[in-house]
């Protein structure tokens, strides 16, 4: 069986794990935390990167620097993962589902504005595999409106708009480092300041609500309970594991794109026939090859397509299904909004295997099944 994912090591990261434990600081925010923050800072200008336990961690992190109250109405796509609704959820807020754009994924930017209301607070663009939603156009909405932009950049790690890193637009910004991302750590996450006005507030909340980052550098002579936070700092150790993935980043993006442009370059005809639609890419924004994907022409096809791939022993899987049809969304709100591009991602995507040891032989294997799937329904 090809899996779905595999995890990819340099080599280094035990290496650094155990130099982790034998520095005698496990807790985190010792050597290699303070490593992996600097490389984010300095190699995208970033004003102030925080690790965390996960994306999740780094997203709620932002609902609350974004002051998030009940009440609060916060803009998120319908086709996305739940913590990019959830994390502001649980400050309170009411969600707004904005639909995907015709032809990819991402938040439609231009059917943001109408969603907007005298209590909206927070537009939420993700970039969905790792391609860029149209920041310039989401950032003039939010600065006529006065709103804060969260990228949730989960999947974006080493993909640019117009030149600029993804997760330095917004006024704050969430990676994830889970083992499906291009760069891992097990799980992991980063929260990215770029409004100077909450770096402050950010390491408070970082660290449980205490000024405890400030007593360490010697600028408070004591920590104690300032403000609201949690336990979102992460330990030495999966900073540790992290470190030795970020050394090795061009060259594990390399063999990514790699792998893409095998994908692209085999599936290609099949799009030229009407048979399957592959990615599109915007020309505003690179491609970091976070995954390969293909939008079948129904759900019944694209079940079978797993099944039949299942079946010749490749693992490939559908993504996220609409969270405005969520019984969670369904439960709590009497408005169900319309949004068939988001719901026709949710039926139609199907995700291939990507991951760096995976050979060109078995990217044709995978492309040739397909192809005969596909002819066979001619």
């Amino acid at each position: 069986m090809i899996p779905f994912n595999k995890p990819f090591l340099t080599g280094k990261e035990a290496h650094y794990m155990y130099q982790a434990v034998y520095t005698g600081k496990l807790s985190g925010n010792g050597v290699f935390t303070k490593k992996c923050q600097a490389f984010f800072e300095e190699r995208y200008g970033f004003k102030k990167a925080l690790m965390a336990t996960s994306c999740t961690d780094a997203l709620e992190m932002a609902a609350i620097l974004c002051d998030i109250k009940s009440g609060d109405e916060v803009i998120v796509p319908s086709y996305t993962f739940v913590s990019s609704a959830l994390a502001f959820v649980r400050q309170g807020a009411s969600i707004v589902f904005a639909d995907s754009c015709p032809d990819n994924p991402n938040i439609d930017a231009d059917k943001i504005e109408a969603l907007i209301t005298e209590k909206t607070k927070v537009i939420v663009p993700v970039h969905y595999a790792g391609v860029a939603c149209d920041m310039d156009k989401i950032m003039e909405v939010a600065e006529k409106h006065n709103l804060l932009v969260v990228e949730d950049a989960a999947q974006a790690i080493d993909s640019f708009y117009k030149g600029r890193p993804l997760g330095s637009i917004g006024h704050l910004a969430a990676f994830s480092f889970h083992e499906t991302k291009n760069i891992i750590s097990g799980e992991g996450g980063l929260l990215v300041i770029n409004d100077a006005r909450f770096i402050h507030r950010a390491e408070i909340i970082w660290e449980k609500g205490t000024n405890r980052s400030e007593f360490f550098r010697g600028e408070v002579n004591k920590y104690g309970w300032v403000d609201t936070g949690s336990s979102f700092l992460p330990s030495e150790t999966i900073s540790a594991f992290l470190y030795a993935q970020l050394e090795n980043l061009d060259m594990i993006q390399d063999r990514r794109k790699a792998i893409w442009e095998q994908y692209y370059e085999g599936l290609k005809h099949l799009e030229e026939k009407g048979f399957i639609h592959l990615p599109v890419l915007p020309e505003y924004s690179t491609n970091n090859a976070h995954m390969f994907y293909l939008v079948c022409r129904s759900l019944e096809e694209r079940t079978m397509l797993i099944k039949y791939l299942k079946d010749n022993g490749v693992l490939s899987v559908f993504h996220y299904l609409s969270l405005h049809l969520s019984g969670y969304y369904k439960a709590n709100y009497t408005e169900i909004p319309n949004l068939p591009f988001c719901d026709r991602f949710a039926d139609c995507l199907l995700r291939l295997p990507m991951f760096y040891e995976l050979k060109a032989e078995e990217i044709k294997t995978i492309v040739d099944l397909i192809d005969r799937f596909y002819k066979s329904r001619e």
